[in-house]
């Protein structure tokens, strides 16, 4: 498992700021993403699911971005190619830690509820699961806490 302080501060936040995203309350969404979803430690979805990265974002959902948000927001689709020498395959995700940051603050930035407060793990949980894990998805927001608990907590 990665060292989460320095995952945070040498990738998560650098990420953010290079796409001008970045929040104290976006760093704290992007980080409990990464450590439900994959534990800091998974590059690939465990079994033969798609998910790409610590942030276990699929294939599918990263071109969706690209083709129906990114395409439409210059500005912001320049600053996440720069990440990538403009070859935008979704496998650079397992080992360019830094685009797939990038792409999962994207990700939450095309929605359009605010994000959750600073400190407001519960709210931020919620938010995961309603945004980024969706309804259908096999994880829940207990799952969040207790990840989030057991990797962030100080």
């Amino acid at each position: 498992m990665l060292n989460v302080g320095q995952f945070r501060k040498h990738i998560i936040r650098p990420a953010l700021e290079a796409i001008d995203l970045h929040s104290e309350a976006a760093e704290e969404l992007v980080l409990g993403t990464a450590v439900k979803e994959s534990e800091l430690t998974f590059l690939k979805q465990l079994g033969d699911g798609p998910a790409l990265g610590l942030f276990q974002m699929e294939p599918a959902t990263h071109d969706d971005i690209w083709t129906n948000f990114l395409a439409y927001k210059k500005e912001l689709a320049t600053k996440v190619n720069a990440m990538v020498c403009h070859n935008r395959l979704p496998e650079k995700m397992i080992w360019n830690l830094y685009y797939a940051a990038a792409m999962c603050r994207v990700h939450y930035y095309r929605v359009p509820a605010a994000l959750p407060s600073q400190g407001d793990i519960d709210a931020q949980a919620a938010y995961w699961k309603k945004y980024y894990n969706t309804p259908l998805g096999a994880g829940t927001e207990t799952e969040y806490l207790h990840s989030w608990d057991e990797y962030c907590s100080t």
